[in-house]
């Protein structure tokens, strides 16, 4: 093993996924610095991986127990958007196939931009079935955002095409004829949650960027319509304009009566 050049041995380790593969005893006479520096970054990996699989399978206790309970189709639903002072609240509801796994899933707020977007694209291809539920700011205006997150997850709900045995939600109870659980920080604590909340925040920040080329102005692709220095100095500049929550401070106190 000492005569195998260091490519061909980083290439064995890619492919490597257990501890007790014979292939790393012969590794361990191997003194060379990039041999013994190729293995500890493949243990270091493995590790990270193990962590990742066990945070995966601690999220999918709620998932496994209505398996276990004949559930078929279990549903996570989640919202994003309920204190930025522009644009819509949107939630998204997500039934997972039972033999699903995507290491890494959590709430979709302690994900780099980048992993959201794969995990966004790998759990719309591979999920039984997602809706998404959009409410606009003048319903939130007419009806307050707490009713208005509601509405979007039932409308969420509703656009499922494959009815929901079961739904786990994210700290929120909805007015539906369908068994529910709800769960306190719930993206952190289920994969079917964090599934929907990946859904529901790349759809509101790919709104909120389209509404961004039309008023460049508010910086929004950049804060979401969330009540940043920069929106709520374009405020002053610029005025309000119609994707603003005329209900939320401190944009009423600017609303002409």
């Amino acid at each position: 093993m000492k005569n195998t050049p260091i490519k061909e041995i980083e290439a064995k380790l890619r492919e490597l996924k257990s501890a007790d593969d014979p292939f790393l005893d012969t590794l361990k006479d191997d003194e060379r610095k990039g041999v013994k520096a190729l293995v500890k970054c493949w243990e270091k990996r493995i590790n990270q991986d193990m962590q990742l699989f066990t945070q995966f399978e601690e999220m999918s206790q709620y998932e496994n127990s209505l398996y276990q309970q004949g559930c078929l189709h279990i549903a996570g639903v989640d919202e994003v958007g309920r204190g930025p002072l522009a644009g819509p609240v949107i939630a998204a509801a997500v039934i997972l196939p039972k033999d699903f796994q995507l290491l890494g899933l959590t709430d979709s707020k302690k994900l780099s931009a980048s992993k959201r977007a794969f995990f966004n694209e790998y759990i719309r291809e591979h999920a039984v079935s997602f809706g998404i539920g959009v409410v606009d700011s003048k319903t939130i205006d007419r009806i307050n955002i707490y009713e208005a997150t509601k509405l979007a997850m039932r409308l969420a709900v509703d656009h499922l095409s494959v009815k929901a045995d079961h739904l786990l939600i994210d700290a929120m109870k909805l007015d539906l004829d369908i068994p529910q659980t709800s769960i306190i920080k719930g993206d952190a604590k289920s994969i079917s949650i964090a599934a929907s909340s990946v859904l529901a925040k790349e759809a509101r920040d790919s709104y909120m960027k389209e509404l961004a080329a039309q008023y460049p102005e508010y910086g929004f692709e950049r804060n979401m319509g969330y009540g940043t220095s920069e929106h709520l100095e374009a405020i002053k500049e610029v005025g309000i304009m119609k994707e603003h929550r005329h209900s939320f401070s401190p944009v009423k106190e600017l609303v002409v009566s």
